[in-house]
């Protein structure tokens, strides 16, 4: 999966991961003490969906301009308005910029609070030290994204939230996911650990989930969007997210928030959605419905 963000940025895998990492956010921001965010593939933080790049594959459309069109029930604007603002702050409501996760992290974090921003290619950090000069939370190095997992763990303030994002270029990313958590987990057990995969017709998600339920950590949340049912192995058909030590009314959030981006980003209803807790109390729900 040859995944050089710039060629998807705000696509409807965007519109999932960064609506549930703003709702973390929010919940981490609700007690006064300081907190951190450390994001371990940072990308370059904001993608103007005007440029070739983002155009070639017009993967915006079916994203993050189909979920601004879609009329939202007025209870559901409460969840959604953190990441709507900000959309709004990159001027993302009219479509021409799309907010990665660090600029999400930006907008939604307190003076008080810290940003680690890890990259490993050059011209992407050279383009997030542009881009985040005048802000000294912000904290931009030149790094491997798991070596970065291991360095920051855990943070001096204690508190606060890694988002594990790869982009799934290699073959073994998921061990390396599976094994840098284990190990972050171990060294930072009340970190909040956020972890995005890719959903194709593969076994790879499985497999994953599997390996990871052995690992036995506590409070571990599933979270998965599908927007399309069929597709060969190398098509993106949806995507996942893992939460340990997720804020304790996310999944309550999730499944509001899920069914509505199911509906609102897949063609001819097609699209599903599972929250599932993997270890904690709770039950699957899939689709809608109480399983």
């Amino acid at each position: 999966m040859n995944y050089r963000h710039a060629y998807h940025a705000g696509n409807f895998a965007d519109v999932f991961k960064h609506t549930l990492l703003a709702r973390i956010l929010v919940h981490l921001a609700a007690k006064d003490t300081p907190f951190r965010y450390i994001d371990t593939h940072a990308g370059i933080g904001l993608y103007d969906l005007s440029r070739d790049e983002a155009k070639r594959t017009n993967e915006a459309d079916a994203g993050i301009r189909r979920f601004l069109k879609a009329p939202r029930p007025q209870i559901m604007e409460a969840l959604f308005q953190p990441y709507i603002a900000a959309l709004k702050a990159v001027n993302g409501m009219e479509g021409l910029h799309y907010p990665g996760s660090p600029m999400i992290a930006s907008c939604l974090t307190r003076p008080q609070d810290k940003i680690a921003l890890a990259e490993l290619h050059s011209d992407d950090v050279r383009a997030l030290e542009k881009r985040f000069d005048h802000d000294r939370r912000i904290m931009v190095r030149a790094m491997d994204g798991w070596a970065a997992l291991k360095a920051w763990t855990p943070p001096p303030e204690r508190r606060g939230m890694v988002l594990v994002d790869p982009p799934f270029e290699s073959a073994n990313e998921f061990g390396q996911m599976l094994n840098g958590l284990a190990n972050a987990y171990k060294k930072w057990p009340t970190g909040t650990f956020a972890l995005w995969y890719p959903l194709k017709a593969t076994g790879e998600v499985r497999r994953f989930v599997g390996d990871l339920v052995n690992l036995g950590l506590p409070k571990t949340l599933r979270m998965e969007l599908v927007v399309e049912t069929q597709g060969d192995s190398h098509r993106l058909l949806g995507s996942g997210m893992i939460v340990v030590n997720p804020p304790w009314k996310l999944k309550q959030e999730a499944d509001i928030i899920l069914p509505f981006l199911a509906r609102a980003l897949s063609d001819a209803r097609t699209g599903h959605w599972k929250t599932e807790w993997l270890v904690g109390e709770g039950k699957v729900k899939k689709g809608g419905d109480e399983e």
